[in-house]
């Protein structure tokens, strides 16, 4: 099938066809013809399927044919309402729809004058959204198609009752669409509520569940403190040919593309925050090979398809099972071989064995050489025995009145450091806890939860 046998109005098949799009995606195939007719959905897919064109084309075509004016997507996270937002826009540009991601943190004024000005699409947040219908700001927007997108994360960062507020708000008269990588019961109960008589469809194969066993996965047990040091140490040793760095934050992304560059790095960060423009020269710099290092957000690395990712590195471990067999998706591609390497603190364990147990990932425990030398008594002994056996030359008067421009303590040192490298006086130290190491710290970290719960239930 091809995205021409939809046979979109000329103005979104223009938009499709600039976008590049060829042939649709499982979900885009089920989902395009049911929303089309009007029918209520619950979609199950990952991030990285689709989605947004599963759900944003036929509301665009809608828009376009004049059988709908309005349309609200929700979506758990400013990022993805950003990134939802603009994605609409460039396929709907051509028809002169015009699309808005409201969220929290900025001003009401601009967000609120634009809605009340006739925006067809808002992308918004739980958060924001709310507070715009509860003071009245925005009566006027009566959306007559509404998308729950990421329905799961919605749920996991506490925001379902705040929905389901929102829909108080929501002409009853509408068509929903609910979109979710994961179906827990809470969810299914959402449906059950807002929805009427929908469509189900999966496009979640058995397998997308588990880890690519072409993907080698290891991980460090590392301080806190030790995250930069780490990662610094791995790219200087690992042969990549284009590595993708996760964090959790983009306080951290910044900082750490940043640290990066610093210490010589062809590296660039990516959130949405960064400008629109900016973020699609990085990511077309990043496709190129003109970037070899990319840090990022889940959020802001999701619909990234990049060929030639052969290191995944995830600077914290992700929270849920699920989005750390997608980050670490973005390697071991197409037959290949890949890596990923996730960095874990004693706190973080719990999370290490949901992943390790929820999508059977065979994690190997390991150590790196940090490249500093550790001297004990016997080498402070064999150095001082060994510059006592050197001779003094004739001539190094004469050297030292050269080098008498320069501070003596400091020719001292690096004489010294010479000889130590030179004759290997010392022993590499390693970053990370050996197995035996890791097995004390277990034990203690399940005695400390054992010990929270008892209080808890004491309680």
């Amino acid at each position: 099938m091809r995205f021409t046998d939809f046979n979109f109005h000329p103005d979104i098949a223009k938009g499709v066809k600039i976008a590049g799009f060829r042939e649709p995606s499982p979900i885009q195939q089920e989902a395009i013809p049911l929303v089309m007719d009007g029918i209520d959905l619950v979609a199950q897919a990952h991030t990285g399927t689709g989605k947004t064109a599963a759900f944003g084309l036929p509301i665009l075509e809608k828009i376009a044919n004049g059988e709908i004016e309005k349309a609200l997507v929700i979506t758990p996270t400013r990022e993805l309402a950003t990134q939802v937002s603009d994605e609409l826009y460039h396929l709907g540009r051509f028809g002169g729809i015009r699309t808005l991601a409201v969220y929290g943190g900025v001003g009401y004024g601009r967000q609120i004058a634009l809605i009340n000005k006739g925006v067809q699409i808002v992308v918004a947040t739980p958060g924001r959204l709310k507070d715009l219908y509860q003071k009245g700001k925005i009566d006027s927007f009566n959306p007559e198609i509404v998308v729950l997108d990421e329905a799961d994360e919605m749920l996991d960062m506490g925001f379902l009752e705040s929905v389901k507020e929102i829909f108080n708000y929501i002409p009853q008269n509408r068509q929903t669409l609910l979109f979710s990588a994961t179906m827990p019961e809470p969810i299914k109960d959402l449906a059950d509520t807002l929805l009427y008589r929908p469509e189900f469809i999966s496009v979640v194969r058995e397998e997308d569940a588990t880890t690519n066993n072409k993907i080698k996965q290891s991980y460090f047990v590392i301080e806190e403190e030790q995250r930069d040091e780490v990662i610094v140490n791995l790219l200087d040793k690992e042969k990549y040919k284009k590595a993708l760095v996760f964090c959790r934050t983009k306080k951290e992304v910044d900082k750490l593309a940043e640290h990066l560059k610093a210490q010589g790095f062809n590296a660039e960060g990516l959130h949405g925050d960064i400008d629109q423009m900016l973020r699609d020269e990085i990511v077309r710099n990043y496709r190129r090979g003109n970037i070899r290092i990319l840090i990022a957000t889940d959020v802001a690395a999701r619909g990234l398809d990049i060929k030639d990712v052969t290191h995944v590195f995830n600077y914290h471990i992700p929270f849920d099972p699920q989005s750390y067999v997608h980050r670490i998706g973005r390697t071991g591609r197409a037959g290949k071989d890949g890596k990923a390497i996730t960095l874990v603190t004693t706190k973080e364990f719990r999370e290490l064995a949901r992943i390790k147990k929820e999508v059977g990932a065979e994690m190997e425990l390991t150590t790196i050489s940090s490249g500093k030398s550790i001297l004990n008594d016997n080498d402070l002994e064999a150095i001082e025995d060994k510059i006592n056996s050197l001779e003094i030359l004739p001539e190094i008067d004469n050297v030292l009145n050269y080098l008498d421009k320069m501070d003596k303590e400091t020719v001292l040192k690096k004489l010294l450091s010479y000889i130590i490298a030179k004759e290997k006086f010392g022993s590499a130290s390693t970053i990370g806890y050996e197995q035996g190491e890791v097995d004390k710290m277990y034990k203690n970290y399940i005695k400390e939860e054992k010990i929270k719960k008892s209080k808890k239930r004491r309680r």
